[in-house]
């Protein structure tokens, strides 16, 4: 029996080191600086028949910073979302803090204001249903704060931190090693 729409779990994504290559000690400003991540859009791809709605979480201090405005990082999400859907996958909100990490944020990560934003747009969410894929410690309490199962993602498959619930490499190997491999035993 195939489940329905409303039935399937919540999945929050971070954006930089989830979706794109992370700029170190600098943001994406612009498109052309964006860089899908390697198979992440057939990744996208595969989790949109089990997840919905999927949900990018991300802090975006290089507006609070004024390095770049709303308005660029809209484009970067308009022409982000129009790939992955021409890919055949499916991202139903992006959610982003502009603020600052100093002085300390509510909506900043691992504050829970995009999580209950997202509840907000989207009622049916279940915490205990639902998953953080991240590559922070940040990301993983955001996830935790809010009741969810915490997965990081890291090169090495090492969580520093001791804090994630499972670690892979990226998520095309969080889809192959945990999403399917959970569907067979029912435990997403």
């Amino acid at each position: 029996m195939k489940k329905r729409i409303k039935d399937l779990p919540c999945l929050f994504l971070d954006r930089d080191g989830v979706i794109n290559e992370k700029r170190h000690d600098d943001y994406v400003k612009s498109w052309d600086q964006f860089i899908f991540l390697p198979k992440v859009l057939i990744a996208l791809k595969e989790l949109k028949k089990y997840f919905s709605p999927i949900i990018i979480v991300t802090n975006q201090q290089g507006i609070g910073k004024g390095l770049m405005s709303e308005h660029d990082l809209k484009s970067i999400h308009y022409e982000m979302n129009r790939i992955i859907r021409k890919s055949g996958g499916k991202i139903d909100r992006v959610l982003y803090c502009p603020d600052l990490n100093d002085p300390p944020s509510l909506c900043r990560k691992p504050n829970t204001e995009m999580g209950l934003q997202a509840k907000y747009l989207f009622p049916e969410i279940q915490w205990d249903r639902s998953i953080m894929v991240g590559d922070s410690v940040s990301d993983i309490h955001f996830g935790k704060n809010l009741g969810m199962q915490s997965i990081l993602l890291n090169q090495v498959k090492e969580d520093p931190s001791g804090q994630a619930d499972f670690v892979f490499r990226d998520l095309m190997d969080f889809y192959l090693n945990f999403v399917k491999k959970s569907t067979r035993s029912h435990r997403v």
